[in-house]
């Protein structure tokens, strides 16, 4: 990842918990040609050709919020064996759930304190200021998906020698210079 001193993030979308409804809100974040651009340079990747993720936002234990979605993205790569640049598809499902942080006040809306939360589910992220960028989320999903050794289909390393095959040292040649007669 890129640590470049510009602090905008390279995608930005804020959804404030206020703006969905109870019914759930459809959420569609498409990444615009600069915001690819910025994406790429982010992830340290030749080019970010198109991003969109589909989402589905939903109030969540009463002042929180669930995302669930799909990341689909079209992106160029280098090849870690012949340092080829191609191009590669990716499909990342989406699941995020945010709750305010334990200081902050709740909603006079009380969740239902019976609901627990499994052992085997990640703890919800922190809701700050009731609100969720949800172009930083997607972003996240995006290097998430991305190898971090990619290879070029169809392209292997260099095979190791076979049975039999004279392995030479890196330092044969130094002792072919030295004369005969030293150790």
């Amino acid at each position: 990842m890129n640590n470049d001193s510009d602090p905008r993030p390279p995608l930005s979308r804020r959804l404030a918990l206020a703006d969905v409804p109870p019914e759930g809100l459809d959420i569609d974040v498409s990444a615009t040609p600069a915001e690819c651009a910025a994406l790429a340079s982010h992830n340290e990747l030749p080019a970010v050709h198109a991003l969109r993720a589909e989402l589905r936002a939903q109030r969540w234990r009463g002042d929180g919020l669930k995302i669930d979605g799909e990341l689909r993205a079209s992106v160029r790569q280098t090849c870690v064996a012949t340092l080829e640049e191609f191009d590669s598809e990716l499909v990342e499902p989406i699941h995020m759930r945010f709750a305010p942080p334990e200081e902050a006040p709740r909603s006079r809306k009380r969740h239902d304190e019976t609901a627990e939360i499994s052992l085997d589910e990640d703890p919800p992220d922190p809701l700050i200021g009731a609100a969720v960028d949800l172009g930083a989320v997607v972003s996240e999903f995006l290097t998430l998906a991305l190898d971090p050794y990619p290879r070029k289909p169809g392209a292997h390393f260099s095979e190791p020698p076979g049975e039999g095959a004279k392995i030479l040292s890196p330092f044969a040649a130094l002792r072919r210079l030295k004369p005969s007669g030293e150790l």
